[in-house]
């Protein structure tokens, strides 16, 4: 059988060059062809790297969801990529409202978006926008079985609220300064048994109350044990049960920035005033039965951007 030579590798085309030296007409026809050949083949190689760089452009705008596998309750962290720092803000919407996206880092923005028991479990639509793209996400978040509690006051706890108190706490909840205090997994408030978990669906009096869930986590510490704050923040609520808040008794709220708070319900005693900055673990108030409580017991409230999600993965895996 015949050897098939590739004559495009010099170091094999001896037999050729031995026979072209015998004639000098055909050794230079040879170069020239073999030099036009080239020239095509660059020509050829651009053109096609060209081509392939057009039709396969570089994204300018690129966003990752997490946790990949989400369920009610849960915080969804948006991590937004942009090619160029262009001074432009990304654009987050989720259901029909927009959420703001911060700087984190080199063109990196974060978005924080929350989830809760009253929302429908499915497939939901994010879209993200920036540097004249948009980018629709599909997020598929699953459901949860949060259970029922039945919850029975006293005829001196079973009372309304007033628009007073609720007004100022809807208020602090709704806080959106740009600043980012916390960092890390946010700390346990109090030592004491958790007696009832966020979500938490409830009867009052055998009375079931619609569009409730308990937004928080409930410690059964020992009466005047200390609370601690969660998290770096600024205190921007301060409210007692002698001036009104006969449901949340004397409380504490704390700013940790960018949309996300802490609320500390029931405090028999409050050792800080409206902007005081706090470290996380700073002592602010103790364990107390004030407002509408069964018993000694801290309730720990976690939002974002007014809406309470499960504090729990922001203790146990921290979200940034």
């Amino acid at each position: 059988m015949r050897k098939t030579r590739n004559y495009w590798n010099l170091s094999e085309t001896l037999p050729l060059k031995s026979l072209l030296k015998k004639c000098p007409i055909a050794l230079s026809q040879a170069r020239e062809q073999l030099g036009k050949a080239r020239i095509q083949g660059i020509i050829s190689g651009g053109i096609i790297t060209l081509l392939l760089s057009i039709a396969t452009p570089t994204l300018a705008l690129q966003a990752k969801v997490s946790p990949e596998k989400p369920q009610l309750g849960d915080t969804l962290s948006v991590v937004i990529q942009l090619e160029k720092n262009r001074g432009e803000t990304p654009q987050v919407s989720l259901k029909q409202k927009n959420y703001p996206a911060f700087a984190v880092g080199n063109n990196q923005f974060r978005a924080l978006l929350p989830t809760t028991p009253l929302d429908s479990p499915g497939t939901w639509q994010l879209q993200v926008k920036g540097e004249g793209e948009v980018k629709n996400l599909t997020i598929k978040v699953r459901d949860r079985d949060f259970g029922t509690q039945s919850i029975w006051l006293p005829p001196e706890k079973d009372k309304e609220g007033s628009d007073a108190e609720f007004d100022r706490v809807d208020a602090f909840k709704a806080l959106e300064t740009p600043e980012k205090y916390w960092k890390g997994p946010f700390l346990r408030p109090n030592e004491g048994e958790i007696t009832t978990i966020y979500g938490v669906r409830r009867y009052y009096n055998g009375v079931f109350a619609k569009d409730y869930y308990h937004r928080g986590v409930d410690y059964a510490g020992d009466y005047g044990s200390r609370v601690i704050a969660a998290a770096a923040g600024r205190v921007a609520l301060v409210g007692r049960e002698s001036e009104g808040f006969e449901i949340h008794g004397n409380v504490i709220g704390i700013d940790h920035g960018q949309g996300i708070t802490t609320i500390y319900l029931h405090l028999s005693r409050i050792n800080v005033k409206e902007g005081d900055f706090v470290k996380a673990g700073q002592v602010i108030g103790a364990l107390g039965s004030t407002g509408a409580a069964t018993g000694p017991h801290l309730h720990w409230g976690l939002y974002v951007h007014g809406k309470s999600v499960d504090p729990v993965p922001w203790r146990m895996e921290g979200i940034e």
